[in-house]
């Protein structure tokens, strides 16, 4: 496993939250989105110009910033062959 940032997942790979680098007011509304470190989470899709990204989380589909899912590092899982 290996620790990246949450804007350089690719589509359709999963990673688990390690912590939130934010502060102030983006922190709180990406805790409020439930994205918190120990949490599941998978890149669905990119917008056509890469902005905004589309994660699949606790069940629900969210609509991230690039800069903000910079702000977030992530463990992500190696692919079974």
């Amino acid at each position: 496993m290996s620790n990246t940032t949450l804007d350089k997942l690719a589509p359709g790979n999963s990673a688990v939250i390690v912590s939130v680098e934010a502060k102030g007011p983006v922190r709180r509304r990406i805790a409020e989105m439930g994205l918190c470190p120990g949490a599941q989470i998978t890149m669905v899709r990119k917008a056509p110009l890469n902005d905004p990204l589309e994660f699949l989380v606790r069940g629900y589909n969210i609509s991230l910033r690039n800069a903000d899912a910079a702000t977030i590092v992530v463990n992500v899982k190696e692919a079974k062959a």
